[in-house]
């Protein structure tokens, strides 16, 4: 059976068309979350949102022309792990930008390999040390820790509150959170008649918080920490009767912190984005499409509720993404200046407006400040 020459030569043409487009090198995202061990409530939707993003942008024709491919590590949140993860996905898989670092340990244990390298690296931890001062290859999406502490204390001083006892985490991310704190508390007129820590695998806080509740004069609490210790310390400030505001950070902006707080999570307020209140905003906020879209997704695909911390890497992997589209290729050093670039993206987590001074790109108006109420998000008035 003959076929005319057009048509064969057509045929030929398809089919290397189709060839060259299912051999296209994938674009290599390279990501190390803490998807098990104490940090795993931040790590797991982390990691569920970089699957179905990357997913969602392969159905949708992939990157210049090229699939995304994620390849990603658990830590287990033990900062050692993430630093030879790190190496490994550097020299062996040879990615082309790193989004992850769940944790403010394991994200340091990484600057010193990606500044070597000379790897795009877009960090999902909260400390101000990841980009102050400012490193040439790393970024973050996440508000910092001192921009928690000000925007608690900035909701104090409007409540007329002005003595306030610290209780921190002694891993990185509360360490970090306990100097920030300190170094901001004077300016919004705030003075801390208590400083008291606990260990991140400590499963009591009652001694901490008994001597808080017996020290005169304090009027409200904050407690700086992530992962499950929040939740017990909280659980221990209600079966105490401590009868004062109970403030955190937005290391609990999460629903399991109100599943593992239960009824004692009620009146908590807290600093977070406002991808938590997505249902709630006003028409007008510009926050408002992204955060309710994001909601959708994540909600259909894992039939589970969103949080804050999947929010974060859905805001790395698309400013990297969208970094990548503007460089027009996967050169690491033009995908840098593209991220560093960045202006105007609105994500969950706020308005991105990045600069060389600044490799987060978010001021305090992306912080929206959240009471638990019946053990739902709402809006603090």
């Amino acid at each position: 059976m003959k076929f005319p020459v057009k048509k064969l030569i057509s045929c030929a043409a398809l089919a290397f068309g189709a060839l060259n487009a299912y051999a296209a090198d994938p674009i290599k995202i390279g990501s190390i979350l803490s998807v098990t061990g104490p940090a795993a409530f931040l790590g797991d939707p982390e990691l569920k949102t970089m699957q179905l993003y990357v997913e969602k942008i392969n159905k949708d024709g992939g990157v210049l022309g090229r699939p995304l491919e994620l390849v990603h590590y658990d830590d287990g949140s033990d900062a050692s792990k993430a630093n030879g993860f790190a190496k490994r996905l550097i020299e062996s898989d040879k990615v082309d930008v790193l989004v992850g670092g769940t944790t403010t340990g394991s994200t340091m244990s990484i600057v010193p390999l990606v500044e070597k390298a000379g790897m795009p690296f877009i960090s999902l931890a909260g400390a101000v040390v990841i980009v102050e001062p400012v490193k040439k290859f790393v970024f973050k999406t996440p508000h910092t820790d001192r921009m928690a502490a000000e925007k608690v204390f900035e909701d104090m001083r409007k409540r007329n509150i002005s003595k306030v006892a610290l209780l921190s985490e002694t891993s990185g991310f509360g360490q970090s959170g306990k100097k920030e704190a300190e170094g901001v508390a004077a300016k919004y007129g705030i003075t801390l008649v208590s400083n008291e820590t606990y260990g991140p695998k400590d499963t009591d806080m009652s001694p901490q918080i008994t001597k808080i509740k017996n020290t005169p004069g304090v009027q409200a609490v904050f407690i700086f920490g992530l992962g499950q210790g929040p939740a017990i310390a909280t659980k221990n400030y209600k079966q105490l009767s401590v009868n004062l505001p109970l403030y955190h950070a937005h290391g609990v902006a999460s629903e399991e912190f109100i599943k593992l707080a239960g009824p004692a999570a009620d009146g908590v307020r807290l600093p977070a984005a406002a991808l938590l209140v997505a249902d709630k905003l006003p028409a007008n906020d510009p926050q408002k499409p992204v955060a309710v879209a994001y909601t959708k997704a994540f909600k259909e695909k894992w039939k589970t509720d969103v949080s804050t911390f999947g929010g974060h890497a859905y805001d790395g992997l698309m400013i990297a993404v969208d970094a990548i589209k503007r460089a027009g290729s996967t050169d690491k050093a033009k995908v840098r200046d593209a991220i560093e670039a960045t202006k105007g993206y609105v994500g969950t987590g706020g308005v991105v407006n990045m600069s060389p001074t600044d490799h987060m790109g978010l001021d305090l108006s992306a912080f929206r400040m959240l009471e638990i109420k019946n053990g739902d998000w709402t809006i603090a008035p």
